[in-house]
């Protein structure tokens, strides 16, 4: 009679084991988390099932924007050649959804042979019909870049309601179905036109649920000056903070991202700083591909939990024999009250519902009588998921990060400015003086020696306390200071000599510059006296 509970505490002691974090996702999914899609036909209403290369694939970004805003162009930098099927232009030019891909030998493989290759994770696109299908090819290219991400090209959003019917297919949709499986979503926009259109709008609150994943670019804004660029860059986030409803700003990267060179070169240091925070986001995507991955699976089962209670409570109050049609037209127009009813019986979160307008839309063209009852095992099954064998692949997930060697995309644009003169702040704050044949301390040596000498030196050097109460003139906080003080004591005797306190003043001027100190005094920072020592 009780048997079920003989096997949950075998079940309990006996945990999943799983030798990768992508197969244990590919066997939580299809053990314990699809028999309660396929109940409750959660496919219909919300998205498809995954299949094994949607956890095998590589990381994916997203590229969204109006049209010529440079989508096209940000790949052709990033990959630093073109790839097949690149259209670009001042008009609409990418017409087509373009997966630019990994392959040994560059080509074009269409939508319809595309849906049906299932090392591809793009199967699912099938249900958006050939309307769609006609439009989505896939770019397969040898590049270093696309060893480690693939990216997806997007047509242009267009403002007219005559273009944007026109499409044949549900745009929002289709973004919204990537939206749901790539890692990265980036959101350009021109300089030059911060208008957002209906259709961008639409797509934008489609892709809502996903904002952890979004960045924004205001790509061209080389060309423009300073004083427009900060009205451009306001007017933007007043935009987007109309469309996005979170409390959080979203990180908006500043800059011009093609190979042409910079028009109004004043704002060169801002634009390299940005590109370099964006190079490092898109970089730790392999590194971090796991653990999205495990993330979004989550998301998917609270959803899929909360579906449940949904369908299962509109199958309760509908009647067996009379009656069917209005009681339906009854509980579609109720439907808030019986998310607030499932919210506080079963203790779940108001943002864990779906959409209540959107899901009156489809509930309008569903038999209810086909709807299952509540199904408690079902639930149980989900929820010790959860609680158990999500807890053990995160573990896993922490050991594959520290027993792999570091995963970042390598080759293309990311190359240009990783080592050289042309890497980001070479030559400045700390690396200053990096090539210079003397020591560029010694450049405003004479002044720190005068305040050096008035500061009772003993043998040569001074304490700890009276270098103190010449470092704190610069206002910065003792935390600094003490890492200062660690650099420039070099022989950790406690005292500086005047070498030593020139160093010191010199990290100071570093900091009050704004640039950061280093964590190890770099080679050619070292006083000439001390390098042997050091050696």
């Amino acid at each position: 009679m009780f048997s079920w509970l003989g096997n949950d505490d075998r079940r309990k002691k006996d945990p999943e084991v799983f030798q990768t974090v992508s197969d244990g996702l590919k066997k939580l999914y299809k053990s314990k988390l699809l028999p309660l899609e396929e109940y409750y036909r959660f496919h219909e209403f919300h998205s498809p099932a995954l299949e094994d290369a949607d956890f095998d694939n590589k990381p994916m970004v997203l590229l969204v924007g109006q049209y010529s805003t440079g989508k096209t162009t940000f790949i052709r930098y990033l990959l630093e050649q073109d790839f097949p099927g690149m259209r670009i232009g001042p008009e609409p030019t990418t017409d087509s959804f373009i997966a630019v891909m990994q392959g040994d030998i560059e080509g074009i493989i269409p939508g319809n042979a595309l849906v049906v290759d299932p090392k591809k994770p793009f199967r699912k696109l099938n249900a958006f019909g050939n309307a769609f299908l006609n439009r989505f090819v896939c770019a397969q290219l040898p590049n270093a870049v696309l060893e480690s991400i693939s990216v997806i090209d997007t047509p242009g959003i267009l403002s007219g309601e005559k273009q944007r019917i026109s499409r044949g297919y549900d745009f929002a949709a289709v973004l919204e179905w990537f939206a749901e499986r790539v890692d990265r979503i980036i959101l350009l926009f021109d300089a030059h036109k911060l208008d957002i259109s209906d259709e961008f709008s639409e797509v934008i609150k489609a892709l809502k649920n996903h904002e952890d994943k979004m960045r924004v670019v205001l790509n061209k804004a080389d060309q423009i000056e300073t004083q427009q660029l900060m009205r451009v860059y306001g007017a933007l986030m007043w935009s987007l903070g109309k469309i996005v409803n979170t409390p959080e700003v979203i990180r908006v990267y500043i800059g011009s991202f093609w190979s042409h060179p910079l028009l109004i070169p004043d704002n060169r240091k801002l634009f390299e700083a940005e590109e370099q925070d964006l190079f490092r986001d898109i970089q730790s995507l392999p590194r971090n591909a796991a653990l999205r991955k495990l993330n979004d699976l989550i998301k998917r089962a609270r959803l899929a939990k909360v579906h449940a209670y949904i369908i299962s409570s509109l199958k309760k109050e509908m009647p067996s024999v009379f009656g069917k049609d209005t009681k339906k037209k009854e509980l579609v127009n109720n439907l808030a009250e019986i998310y607030g009813r499932i919210e506080r019986e079963h203790q779940i979160s108001p943002g864990d519902f779906p959409n209540l307008k959107r899901m009156q839309d489809q509930l309008q063209a569903q038999d209810f009588s086909k709807f299952q009852p509540l199904k408690s095992k079902l639930l149980e099954v989900v929820d010790d998921m959860l609680a158990h064998d999500i807890a053990q692949l995160m573990v896993l997930v922490r050991q594959e990060e520290t027993q792999r060697p570091v995963q970042m995309v390598k080759g293309g644009a990311f190359e240009g400015t990783l080592q050289g003169p042309f890497g980001h702040g070479y030559g400045e704050g700390a690396g200053e003086g990096i090539d210079d044949a003397e020591w560029v301390v010694a450049r405003d040596k004479p002044m720190y020696d005068e305040i050096f000498y008035t500061l009772s030196p003993v043998d040569g050097k001074i304490t700890g306390a009276n270098a103190k109460k010449e470092m704190v003139r610069s206002k910065l906080p003792n935390s600094v200071l003490g890492k200062i003080w660690k650099l420039a004591d070099i022989d950790k005797d406690g005292m500086l000599d005047d070498e030593e306190f020139a160093l010191a003043n010199h990290l100071i001027k570093v900091k009050l510059e704004g640039h950061e100190l280093p964590n190890e005094l770099p080679a050619h920072l070292l006083p000439p006296s001390k390098r042997k020592v050091s050696e």
